[in-house]
């Protein structure tokens, strides 16, 4: 720590107080032990480095008898005068500290105490800077949860406002009896019910993605065969593959594959990726589920052989509302929480799911835990 001029001047002046004050003391305690001497000489007289010592003093010759005592005496009042300084630079050090902490508090959270100080201080810095760092991380992240739950509003507001507008004009038309037929108002009536059935989906989808993303959240945990499940989810979606000229294939080892989990929820990781698949996969044919069993874990794979992902929207896939296309279009891209929801299931077990585009295949990977 480098010391201002003016506490250098402050160090220089304790340092010369402190050498008059112990040369004073010495002299007191000299004057205190001649007289002693001279009042009892009877009890004092007989020690001879007090009588040689005021002897000495008497006769102003004390270099010449007692030169080690003298050095002896001097040598204490340096490390006196050294502790004290030592005491004093330490009081600077943290003077200079709590007004570093001072800026710091003043919302300088980038800048760091200046110096290099050693012992205890040293460790005190260092856990200040560390202190310091933990609090700058806990409020970057605490701006990020107010920005992700700003987001989450905008979104849901947006998603809730467009089908909640069709159901209220053409209820409007309906209730103005704005319609030429009863055919033309069952129209109307068959597109609210839609665009309501729309928001019921979100909101669903909204409350399953809140519970999911709580680690807190209760599993009904069961033990059944991952190769059993998954072949009965290929068999629920191959009428609507084959509607969109797609084919599910299944590849699973002949032994049962048993692990535990919620099943319920198993199935929905599965069925939301089967139904990306099938809804963005453009121009594919196959979509081929294969399921591998290590040692301690299950890997099961979901490919698609149409249309591969963007680079850039492969890290943002289990971003909540996140959709690859530019348009939200409700026909078109769900509500946008399918992989979010699904990624928390998985991760509720335990597990890891990711994806990746391989020799031209979007590959989606859940991996869960055997036991």
């Amino acid at each position: 720590m480098q010391l201002t001029f003016k506490e250098r001047l402050r160090l220089a002046f304790e340092a010369v107080v402190t050498a008059g004050i112990i040369f004073l003391c010495y002299f007191a305690v000299f004057e205190i032990f001649r007289w002693l001497v001279t009042s009892f000489p009877e009890v004092f007289g007989e020690f001879w480095i007090f009588g040689n010592v005021f002897e000495d003093i008497r006769s102003q010759e004390l270099w010449g008898l007692t030169p080690l005592v003298f050095i002896f005496l001097i040598l204490v009042a340096g490390v006196a005068i050294y502790w004290r300084l030592k005491r004093r630079y330490h009081q600077y050090e943290l003077q200079h500290i709590i007004r570093e902490l001072h800026y710091i508090a003043q919302g300088h959270y980038t800048h760091r105490i200046r110096g290099k100080y050693s012992g205890d201080i040293g460790k005190v810095v260092d856990s200040i800077h560390i202190l310091v760092d933990s609090t700058v991380e806990a409020m970057e992240e605490e701006r990020r949860i107010e920005q992700s739950k700003d987001e989450l509003i905008t979104n849901v507001s947006h998603d809730i406002r467009t089908p909640l507008t069709s159901i209220i004009g053409y209820l409007g038309l309906i209730e103005e009896r704005r319609f030429s037929s009863n055919n033309e108002a069952a129209d109307y009536v068959h597109t609210a019910y839609k665009k309501a059935r729309q928001m019921k989906l979100l909101v669903d989808d909204l409350f399953e993605y809140t519970t999911v993303r709580q680690t807190t959240t209760p599993l009904n945990y069961i033990t059944f065969d991952m190769v059993q499940l998954i072949e009965q989810m290929a068999i629920d979606f191959e009428l609507e593959a084959t509607s969109k000229g797609r084919e599910i294939r299944t590849s699973t080892p002949d032994s049962a594959v048993m692990l535990k989990g919620d099943t319920e929820k198993i199935v929905r990781v599965f069925h939301n990726l089967l139904s990306n698949a099938l809804k963005y996969g453009k121009g594919g044919t196959l979509i081929l589920i294969e399921v591998e069993k290590t040692a301690d874990q299950v890997v099961v794979s979901v490919r698609n052989n149409g249309e591969t992902l963007p680079k850039e929207a492969i890290s943002h896939l289990f971003e909540r509302f996140y959709r690859a296309e530019a348009s939200r279009s409700q026909d078109t891209a769900g509500t946008g929480l399918g992989l979010a929801i699904a990624q928390g299931i998985v991760e509720l077990h335990g597990g890891e799911i990711s994806a990746q585009v391989e020799d031209n295949w979007t590959v989606f990977r859940v991996v869960l835990p055997l036991t």
